[in-house]
């Protein structure tokens, strides 16, 4: 087995590593990545983003948010967390088989006196029957990647405020990520692990996975990336990871209503949004405005659905000759 450990907090660039690594690299063997980041929210495939996020708390936190390959929910993620990753081929491994890439992981835990952590459902690993572990996986040209989380000591509490959407009527098609009791794992590893960063907790790992006491016997394992490989890598983050069109737009197409009272009366726009972009959008409500509302809406149509470009086009169009009473930044605050 081959090993990465990855130097950057970046969640793109490391997704990205990844994505390259499997689509380009033939070691002949099994490849291990280690790596963690800066606080960030990774979708699923499959979802639709803004179903999954509480977009005004991620852009007040200044949390990053990306798309992954594989399917699966949402999760969030900062440096009190490890993520590793299995690569393998696809015919040494059946696809969904979560235990097979994980119970290394879980053996591994065992010996560090989380005694009770184990594989539990469908990708999950579970301590004291608290999730710590959430897996996804992805498939293509006959490599497997199996990738998971290990919360070592995440803050709970933004996790809560980052993945709850406030309740606006989003109804879309995408796949909704099941809310589960989560944990940390520090508090369920024995004393003497019980203070351990991060960076140390990978290094113990390693050494557990590869049976060896010391790092500088399987150094000849390590794989680092080259600089013509880190080109290519951050073609790649640029395409996918860093790019609107792919973390927003990939989402399947929804509708939302967003309603508020003001004092100057209630304002409710009901939206579709396809590929990212409002294609319909109409305001209801009991207020006033000497010109027809509905030149508003013709004037926010085809606009990315997210706060800044609100903004842009808000900031242009004199709102007060549409809805009198509240202010442009409040109207964006409603739609976003």
């Amino acid at each position: 087995m081959r090993y990465v450990s990855m130097t950057s907090h970046n969640i793109g660039r490391n997704l990205a590593t990844e994505q390259y690594l499997m689509n380009h690299k033939d070691f002949g063997e099994p490849l291990l990545l280690f790596y963690y980041e800066e606080p960030c929210i990774i979708v699923g495939r499959n979802q639709n983003t803004l179903e999954e996020i509480n977009q005004k708390y991620v852009d007040d936190h200044h949390i990053r948010v990306t798309r992954r390959l594989s399917g699966g929910g949402a999760v969030y993620q900062d440096l009190g967390n490890l993520c590793f990753s299995f690569v393998v081929d696809s015919n040494s491994e059946e696809f969904g088989d979560f235990k097979s890439f994980t119970q290394p992981i879980v053996d591994a835990l065992h010996e560090m006196g989380a005694t009770t952590a184990e594989v539990s459902g469908r990708n999950d690993i579970l301590v004291d029957g608290k999730k710590f572990s959430g897996n996804a996986m992805y498939t293509k040209n006959g490599k497997t990647f199996s990738h998971g989380t290990l919360m070592l000591d995440v803050d709970l509490d933004v996790v809560t405020h980052a993945l709850n959407v406030p309740e606006d009527k989003i109804k879309s098609k995408g796949i909704k990520s099941v809310r589960s009791r989560v944990t940390n794992l520090k508090p369920y590893l024995a004393d003497n692990y019980r203070d351990l960063t991060v960076p140390k907790f990978r290094d113990i790992l390693l050494k557990k996975l590869f049976h060896v006491d010391d790092l500088a016997e399987i150094k000849d394992q390590e794989y680092v990336v080259t600089p013509d490989e880190q080109t290519k890598i951050d073609a790649i983050y640029e395409q996918f990871y860093n790019n609107w069109d792919w973390v927003y737009g990939k989402s399947p197409t929804f509708s939302v209503q967003k309603r508020q009272h003001f004092d100057m009366g209630t304002v409710d726009a009901r939206l579709t949004v396809a590929d990212g972009q409002i294609t319909d959008i109409k305001f209801y409500g009991d207020f006033f405005g000497p010109q027809d509302v509905s030149a508003l809406a013709e004037q926010l149509k085809g606009s990315h659905y997210d706060r800044e470009t609100l903004k842009k086009v808000l900031d242009q169009a004199d709102t007060s000759q549409y809805i009198v009473g509240i202010t442009t930044d409040q109207l964006v605050d409603l739609l976003a």
